[in-house]
């Protein structure tokens, strides 16, 4: 998950693109929103400079000229947005959110507390790029103390600044023994 805007510091960019290389070097695929511009673009192209499998899941009305990556192996029109979540759960073995707005955010706190209820058990990483997200942390780490949040929550989601530890997390994950489900009370 990442920013679809082309406005913010180019040194985003240069390590979305970077950690998308990472990735593709090291034999993984890229399933993602199918945007050409802001952070979604510079992963795909980091994939595609060492030819990596990039599938892309986008809704046709965001099929206009200029913004859906044309380097896709795949690409999927799913009808809504929320199919287009959808799909992505189901497609992806991992989640990685990159510093974005508010589609990102709904995108990582949706694939977080599915996380969270045992509904699904894949690896999240935030890539914490510049310190973007520290603000983020500190909210979820003052919901934690003030027990708005169980801290096993935050534990789902660690997070890196740098590009090869979120790899390796990611490829050494072997999921929870047991995951909790608040829902129900579970400690």
């Amino acid at each position: 998950y990442g920013a679809s805007s082309n406005k913010i510091d180019i040194s985003f960019m240069q390590s979305t693109e970077m950690l998308g290389e990472k990735l593709a070097s090291r034999g993984h695929a890229l399933v993602f929103g199918g945007g050409t511009n802001g952070l979604m673009g510079a992963v795909a192209r980091g994939f595609s400079k060492k030819d990596g499998k990039i599938i892309g899941i986008a809704p046709s009305f965001f099929n206009v000229d200029g913004v859906l990556y044309d380097k896709c192996d795949e690409f999927i029109y799913p009808d809504t947005m929320r199919k287009r979540k959808e799909l992505m759960e189901q497609m992806s073995d991992a989640f990685i959110m990159t510093p974005g707005g508010v589609g990102t955010f709904d995108e990582f706190f949706e694939i977080l507390t599915l996380k969270q209820l045992g509904l699904h058990s894949k690896p999240i990483a935030i890539f914490n790029i510049n310190g973007y997200f520290n603000n983020l942390i500190a909210t979820l780490n003052s919901a934690v103390e003030t027990k708005f949040m169980d801290s096993r929550t935050t534990d789902l989601c660690p997070v890196f600044e740098d590009a090869d530890e979120l790899v390796t997390y990611l490829e050494n994950y072997k999921g929870e023994a047991k995951l909790f489900k608040c829902i129900a009370g579970e400690k």
